[in-house]
């Protein structure tokens, strides 16, 4: 009799272990996500991010350092321009509200670094995420008196950050100009350059393709557009003087594997908003052409 029980003893407890080794492993495969779709090159993701072929609803994450949250009207200017552009009709906005890195500056490389801490919103089902990053600190060699700053940067298919300290700074500048100008026309280049433009995972229907000067020099393509007065013009991209571009914005910048899409120059910005001054609204839109790249790329 001892014997029989000893061996039923076993038997439950061998049955126990085996259930509650199962379950964890369950648990662990639920709260297992798989990040690989949201760490791509920019542009990659721009067909799924214009079409509903692949994800019908946009969860965009909206990191924000205490104290420097976007503003409510940027946000609603910025939600219609994706509407505008994308077949994504379910758009929802989550924020996440993340304490200071106590930063003087940020590299891209840091930045990235703080995505990996910070990001908790990542593709699953029919659901395509973003993350953008709202941060307290410029970034890495700002000028703000010579004109050099960067208000933005995509670095990756689903990722961006805007230096909203900047933001505000240049905005500052301005008695015609609101801090939801600049946040939604930063906003809404960066995100260009997510929908693939210019010839950025979105091929052109026809050549507009800008050039700018690179470090030796030499002409070379920079994923802009060379159309008048579009949101995705090179100037927006690049401080300019006599003509030449930044190096320091450059497109060709890498940190570690990690590679700036676009950085994103402030006085240029604030130039173009200021002519749109005294029209019905401050928004820079795209050109034609871009908006037919975007159309042939799965977009409206």
């Amino acid at each position: 009799m001892y014997k029989l029980r000893r061996i039923l003893f076993l038997g439950i407890l061998a049955v126990a272990i085996s259930c509650s080794k199962n379950s964890s492993d369950d648990e662990s495969q639920e709260t297992r996500v798989d990040k690989s779709a949201n760490l791509l090159a920019t542009g990659d993701s721009a067909k799924d991010i214009l079409s509903n072929e692949n994800f019908d609803k946009l969860l965009i994450e909206i990191a924000y350092v205490t104290g420097f949250k976007p503003t409510d009207e940027a946000m609603a200017d910025f939600t219609e321009y994706l509407k505008e552009h994308t077949f994504k009709e379910d758009i929802e906005l989550v924020y996440n509200e993340l304490s200071s890195p106590s930063e003087d500056e940020l590299t891209l490389q840091e930045i990235a670094d703080l995505e990996i801490s910070n990001r908790t919103a990542f593709n699953t089902g029919r659901t395509l995420a973003i993350y953008i990053y709202f941060a307290d600190s410029p970034a890495e060699g700002d000028d703000l008196d010579g004109g050099l700053v960067t208000l933005g940067s995509v670095y990756r298919n689903t990722s961006m950050i805007i230096h909203e300290v900047t933001v505000r700074d240049l905005a500052a500048l301005s008695t015609s100009i609101s801090e939801a100008d600049v946040e939604t026309t930063t906003l809404n280049h960066e995100f260009g350059h997510l929908f693939g433009l210019v010839d950025l995972g979105t091929k052109m229907v026809n050549d507009h393709q800008s050039e700018s000067e690179n470090e030796d020099g030499q002409l070379v393509p920079d994923n802009h557009c060379n159309q008048a007065g579009c949101l995705m013009r090179a100037e927006l991209q690049f401080g300019r003087s006599s003509g030449k571009s930044s190096t320091a914005n450059s497109l060709s910048q890498y940190e570690a594997g990690v590679k700036s899409g676009c950085r994103l120059t402030g006085h240029s910005v604030l130039d173009l908003l200021q002519q749109n001054t005294g029209k019905t609204t401050n928004t820079v839109a795209l050109d034609a052409e871009c908006i037919l790249d975007i159309q042939a790329n799965g977009g409206r």
